[in-house]
């Protein structure tokens, strides 16, 4: 069992005095988490890119104040005919209402390529699976890098489903850091692709809705949608290569789901911030308040854990 350093931050609705500190929630190699909470059970759940041998990771903490505690479980047995079984990042797993069920979003190398990754889809009646895939991509724009990092978003106020990723350009550079910084630089969108209510039926043409500026070095990543109880979308990415000092937890914000996103001026969290290194890949739960990220640590990339609130389009960690 790994234990949050501090608890006073596990759940949204504790109330602490402390000073806006992310917690250590986990110290063993835990990239690209995500955070679900399961109203089921009443307990929270983080899904990672495996770092311990398996396909993926998941994590369990207790609803009466955690701590985390590392499941053995294998949450994604097959996966859809597309892909290839290794190599499996970046799982995201959100509630479906419509059928009282849960998906789980990942992206896997591509079986007719395996240069590239996609993103599929998997489907189970329980939080904790077993998944079953389903047979075909939601993302897979080859030509483009292929698609990585999904995240799901179900929007209240229209009553659609959607999935955000990104396109993997930098897999198609011209060198330098990340693959993608040498000129010319290449696009690496992140598209926004609305699916049924079942959670993997694709309607119509995904929609980009940010990409990388010179300020973002070879790209950006890793996203995820909220929206905040103003009406404010808050886009969560990350920008510049997760194996440099530079990678960041950054943010856009918008009045409007499908845009425009207007990126803030500063980044959320960057190296030397809480004394972290490389922090990444920030996973928020529906509706905001909660936070998971990873950033370097001895045993690779640790998860770490805040909440925060948005105010006036900023972001601002609370815990």
């Amino acid at each position: 069992m790994w234990s949050l350093k501090t608890g006073a931050c596990l759940l949204p609705l504790l109330v602490s005095s402390a000073t806006a500190t992310p917690n250590l929630a986990l110290d063993i190699d835990f990239p690209d988490p995500a955070i679900t909470f399961d109203t089921k059970s009443g307990d929270w759940y983080s899904f990672a890119t495996a770092g311990n041998g398996n396909r993926l990771q998941v994590a369990q903490a207790l609803s009466n104040h955690g701590p985390w505690t590392l499941l053995d479980i294998d949450l994604l047995p097959k996966l859809g005919p597309w892909a290839v079984t290794t190599g499996i990042w970046a799982p995201d797993v959100r509630y479906l209402a419509v059928n009282n069920s849960f998906v789980m979003y990942y992206s896997a190398p591509y079986a007719a390529d395996q240069a590239f990754h996609c993103v599929g889809a998997a489907i189970a009646d329980n939080i904790l699976g077993p998944y079953i895939a389903i047979d075909d991509p939601i993302g897979c724009p080859i030509s483009q890098g292929g698609a990585i990092d999904p995240a799901g978003f179900y929007d209240e106020a229209s009553g659609t489903q959607w999935v955000l990723y990104k396109v993997d350009g930098n897999s198609i550079g011209h060198g330098g850091v990340c693959g993608n910084g040498i000129e010319p630089v290449v696009p690496t969108p992140i598209l926004m692709q609305q699916v049924g209510l079942d959670g993997y039926t694709k309607i119509g043409d995904p929609i980009e809705v940010l990409d990388r500026s010179d300020a973002d070095g070879p790209l950006v990543e890793a996203p995820q949608l909220i929206k905040t109880a103003d009406g404010t979308y808050v886009l969560f990415f990350s920008s510049n290569c997760y194996s440099t000092p530079q990678y960041d937890v950054s943010y856009a914000t918008s009045r409007s789901l499908k845009g425009p996103y207007k990126k803030s001026s500063t980044p959320l969290l960057v190296t030397g911030d809480y004394n972290l290194t490389s922090p990444g890949g920030a996973q928020s739960v529906n509706g905001g308040g909660q936070m998971v990220f990873h950033a370097n640590c001895d045993e690779g990339r640790c998860m770490y854990q805040s909440s925060f609130e948005v105010k006036d389009n900023i972001v601002t960690l609370t815990c």
